[in-house]
């Protein structure tokens, strides 16, 4: 940092996900070895705020940045009146497909509807591949809830009471409603681990014929399904209603400076620059990170962006020859800004395997499955303390 030449930045890899968050707990619990800045994905920041772990960012006038961001990564940073992180990247939802496996199956544009996505579903099984796999994941879930209108989760303005409603959510009934169909079907492979080595393998061979994900996978494919190049597209994502507009993110992470910093000062600088420094931005996009911002998303040369250069420093048209960045960048804009995290989702989704995951092995039903996520969500609110409403 030119301009403070003074701080120096100490990196501890912790980890991500929920490894992350149990060395983070682990410190917080002692009292001792909590960093001064911790990486927070949007989920998580609600139950770290409730916690008391998060300085809140209005005192150094990030109101003013309220414009700088999309819609989504702001919502997903402020709670309760506060802002707590800078948001880093975001992962707008998008639809990836399988060009030659769509080609292959008679069909000409990837479905615009989710109507539209089961009639091909049913297409490309008659040619031995899947539609898609969704072995079940807590994230994806709540993504495609998000996707749908839905709204489970709230919590009040003091952060006492929280509100968890999946049994009755209508966002949520109309997803489990057709993913169960979906799955009963067997329009879906469910057994392949997510971005494991098999999964990637399905995807460049063409038994998944397509990957509903987030901006920030593009990457991902380049680098661990390289079979697939030149095949596969991007489109919006499916909608619910004809003509509609509507997107959601999955996942996404900001900067959070710890209530407990004693580099306060010196570690927002930091923050501020790594989140709103055009350099540092592009840095992380160059490497596969899809920005949060509203100034990137417009950059000519970021949107008109049609290879990307893999491990090996190779060039590479994935897409072959879509500009890629322009849909995630209309995708960002479709996102609606509404959706809640509970303020105990890291325990939320470390449940959800053994509740609604089951659904995806045909041990229980989707409906079953979420009646039980509920009740332990219920359960777990209230042992912390909260007021749970249903």
């Amino acid at each position: 940092m030119k301009k403070n030449p003074n701080i120096v930045i100490k990196f501890t890899n912790a980890g991500s996900g929920k490894n992350e968050y149990k060395a983070l707990n682990n410190a917080l619990e002692a009292g001792s070895g909590i960093p001064d800045i911790a990486m927070i994905e949007y989920y998580a920041i609600p139950e770290y705020v409730i916690k008391g772990s998060l300085k809140n960012l209005n005192d150094y006038g990030t109101a003013k940045y309220k414009d700088f961001y999309t819609p989504g990564t702001w919502n997903a940073v402020n709670f309760n009146g506060g802002m707590y992180g800078m948001p880093v990247d975001s992962g707008p939802m998008a639809f990836y497909y399988d060009k030659e496996v769509f080609d292959k199956a008679g069909i000409s544009e990837p479905p615009s509807t989710w109507d539209e996505f089961y009639q091909d579903a049913k297409k490309i099984k008659q040619i031995g591949s899947y539609i898609t796999n969704d072995p079940g994941n807590a994230g994806f879930f709540n993504a495609m809830v998000w996707q749908a209108g839905g709204h489970p989760y709230s919590t009040s303005k003091d952060g006492t009471k929280v509100t968890v409603k999946l049994t009755t959510d209508k966002g949520v009934q109309k997803f489990c409603d057709f993913w169960q169909k979906m799955i009963d079907e067997g329009l879906i492979e469910t057994k392949t681990k997510d971005s494991s080595d098999d999964w990637y393998r399905s995807v460049g061979s063409g038994e998944f014929a397509s990957v509903i994900s987030a901006a920030w996978a593009p990457g991902m494919f380049l680098n661990n399904a390289p079979e697939g190049a030149g095949k596969w597209r991007i489109a919006q994502m499916p909608t619910w209603n004809v003509g509609e507009k509507v997107s959601s993110e999955y996942g996404g992470s900001s900067l959070a400076l710890m209530s407990s910093s004693k580099n306060a000062d010196a570690a927002y600088k930091f923050m501020e620059f790594a989140s709103t420094n055009s350099d540092a931005i592009m840095s992380r996009v160059d490497q596969g990170g899809f920005p949060a911002d509203l100034k990137t998303m417009s950059n000519d040369k970021f949107l008109s962006q049609t290879t990307m250069v893999n491990s090996d420093g190779d060039t590479v048209d994935y897409f072959g020859g879509e500009k890629f960045n322009a849909e995630f960048a209309e995708a960002a804009k479709r996102v609606t800004s509404k959706f809640e995290f509970l303020p105990y989702d890291v325990y939320a989704r470390s449940v959800f395997t053994d509740t609604v995951g089951a659904a995806y092995t045909g041990q229980t039903t989707m409906k079953e499955g979420v009646k039980a996520w509920q009740d332990k969500l219920v359960e777990q609110g209230k042992s912390q303390g909260f007021t749970v409403n249903e």
